[in-house]
C-alpha cells in the first residue's frame, strides 16, 4: 500500500482544465500544479493563457497554454491534439468552462441562448470528453471531473437555464462513471455553492442580495475558488480511486440552510 501522502501526489500526471484563466478553473489548474501535474491552461483567448501559463511557470509550476473555444468542436480538438503533442499523455480533464449569459425567467429567454447555454455548458464537455477517452484508454486510467453548480440541485431564481444545464451536467457525469469505468476512467462531478469570482459578479455584487445569502449559509459567508481545490484535487489523484460517479458539494451548508 502506498504512503498516503504519495496517493495524493499528481507528478507526471497532465491535466487539461477548461476556462482556466480566472476564477475557479485558474484556482484548480494551480492546485493540480502544484501537487506536480503538467497543466494545460485553457480559455478562447490565447494571451490570456499564456499569462496564466507564464505566472504559473515563474512559480516553478508546469503549465502550458492553449486556447479553445469550447464551443467549437474544431477548437477542442486542436486542444486535445495540442496536448498530446507537448506531453503524450492526458490523464486528468477538468470540464469547467461554462456561460450563463441570462438572467430573469426561463420564459422569457430567447431560444438561441437556450442553444447556445446547452451547446457550451453540456454539449462541449461531453465532447471533450469523448475525445480525452482514448488516450484514457491507453494509460488504463483517467479522471474526469466535471464542474456542476448548487444550481443543478435546487432552483435558485433567474438561473432557470443555466440550472439545466448543470443538472444535465450531473447525469452526463454518472453515465461517464457507468459506462467507462470498465476503462479505468472515474468521473465525478463538483456542485459549487457561491464563489466569488467574476461570473457571480451579479450576485455578490448586489449587497442585499449578498447579505440575505450569507445569513442563510451555516458558514456565514461566500466561497474563495481557492476553496474547491482540495476536493479537486482529491478527485484527480490516486486517493480517490474509488470514487465515480459521485455528486459532491462546496457551498458552505448551501444546500442543508433550507
Amino acid at each position: 500500500m502506498t504512503h498516503i501522502s504519495d496517493q495524493f501526489s499528481l507528478e507526471n500526471k497532465v491535466a487539461i482544465v477548461t476556462g482556466s484563466s480566472k476564477g475557479i478553473g485558474k484556482a484548480i489548474a494551480k492546485g493540480l500544479a502544484q501537487k506536480g501535474a503538467q497543466v494545460i491552461i485553457s480559455s478562447r483567448n490565447q494571451e490570456a493563457c499564456d499569462e496564466i501559463a507564464k505566472e504559473f511557470t515563474d512559480e516553478g509550476l508546469k503549465a502550458v497554454g492553449i486556447s479553445c473555444h469550447i464551443g467549437a468542436a474544431n477548437q477542442r480538438k486542436n486542444l486535445v491534439d495540442k496536448t498530446i503533442e507537448a506531453f503524450g499523455r492526458i490523464d486528468i480533464l477538468v470540464n469547467n468552462a461554462a456561460i450563463n449569459p441570462v438572467f430573469g425567467p426561463i420564459e422569457d429567454v430567447d431560444p438561441a441562448i437556450f442553444d447556445k447555454i446547452i451547446d457550451v455548458n453540456v454539449k462541449a464537455p461531453w465532447s471533450l470528453s469523448n475525445l480525452v477517452l482514448p488516450h484514457f484508454q491507453v494509460n488504463k486510467k483517467g479522471s474526469i471531473i466535471n464542474i456542476a453548480s448548487v444550481e443543478a440541485l435546487t432552483p435558485g431564481f433567474g438561473l432557470g437555464l443555466y440550472s439545466t444545464s448543470k443538472a444535465a451536467i450531473l447525469m452526463l457525469t454518472k453515465n461517464q462513471a457507468k459506462e467507462w469505468g470498465r476503462y479505468g476512467v472515474k468521473a465525478n462531478a463538483i456542485c459549487p455553492g457561491l464563489i466569488k469570482t467574476k461570473f457571480s459578479a451579479a450576485l455578490w455584487t448586489n449587497e442585499k442580495m449578498l447579505n440575505k445569502l450569507e445569513k442563510s449559509i451555516p458558514s456565514g459567508r461566500m466561497g474563495m475558488p481557492e476553496e474547491m481545490v482540495g476536493l479537486a484535487c482529491l478527485l484527480a489523484s490516486d486517493a480517490g480511486n474509488y470514487m465515480t460517479g459521485g455528486v459532491y458539494t462546496a457551498d458552505g451548508g448551501y444546500m442543508i440552510a433550507g
